[in-house]
């Protein structure tokens, strides 16, 4: 793949940074279209982006690095190379979670209305994530002896050269697009304040345990080594999504938004 988009003289345009940032610009847009929807200011959206962006990557970084403190314990200067790949999206959601609660509580705005107005753009958001971490070559899969299969060459490359791998980072990039895709459907079925939010997360936990398990570079320490930090988190979060969706359609019945 191709690590390095362009040189221009000493600056060096990574291509896992240039497709980063067109997933949060390409997830603004979706949440400043939402909010119109929803009746809410777009520039209100539009300023918030600008917390949840520092805070998703500075939390999904110290996340990373945490977990894979191996890597960087010679080199910590390697921390803030974060154009070269490593952000873990979890760390960035629970860093986000007590920024937006902040925020919306600082300037009287209804949380889970938010949140379900963030919901698409941060599938989408993250679909193109996936992408640059397809061309940095981080995240990449196990061995793989047939269709489909991606072999690294770059020397510039995150991954293990010269051998077919899942390409994890694309089934990743396209199940999120289609978890956009049925979240910007389903807005017609909404019935209470929070539903998307818990439906994304309800769509999205059981596919990231399922890629863990395709993943190389997972650590499985929990449980005897059956699972990850990532995938412990992922059943965590699949059960209070549910819990909440079902919660929160039956008091809709009832004529009441929850609590």
């Amino acid at each position: 793949m191709h690590p390095t988009l362009f040189r221009l003289g000493q600056l060096t345009i990574h291509t896992y940074g240039v497709l980063i940032a067109i997933g949060f610009l390409a997830g603004i847009w979706v949440a400043t279209r939402e909010a119109r929807r929803h009746d809410q200011d777009p520039e209100v959206v539009l300023d918030l982006a600008f917390y949840i962006i520092a805070a998703a990557i500075i939390g999904s970084r110290a996340f990373y690095v945490a977990v894979n403190w191996d890597l960087f314990r010679d080199h910590p200067i390697d921390i803030v190379k974060i154009w070269r790949g490593g952000l873990v999206f979890y760390g960035g959601l629970l860093a986000g979670i007590p920024t937006v609660l902040y925020y919306l509580r600082r300037h009287g705005l209804r949380p889970w209305l938010m949140a379900d107005v963030l919901s698409p753009a941060l599938a989408l958001g993250q679909s193109f994530g996936r992408l640059g971490c397809f061309f940095a070559g981080c995240c990449y899969g196990q061995l793989a002896g047939h269709w489909p299969s991606v072999t690294f060459t770059n020397p510039e490359t995150l991954a293990p050269q010269g051998m077919p791998l899942h390409p994890t980072q694309l089934y990743d990039s396209a199940l999120m697009l289609a978890i956009f895709g049925v979240l910007m459907l389903a807005r017609r079925w909404r019935r209470f304040e929070g539903q998307q939010f818990w439906t994304y997360l309800l769509l999205f936990t059981p596919e990231r345990i399922f890629l863990e398990e395709l993943r190389a570079d997972t650590h499985k320490t929990l449980f005897g080594g059956t699972l990850s930090l990532t995938q412990l988190i992922s059943l965590v979060f699949f059960a209070v999504a549910a819990f909440m969706l079902v919660r929160g359609l039956r008091a809709a019945r009832g004529g009441r938004q929850p609590a």
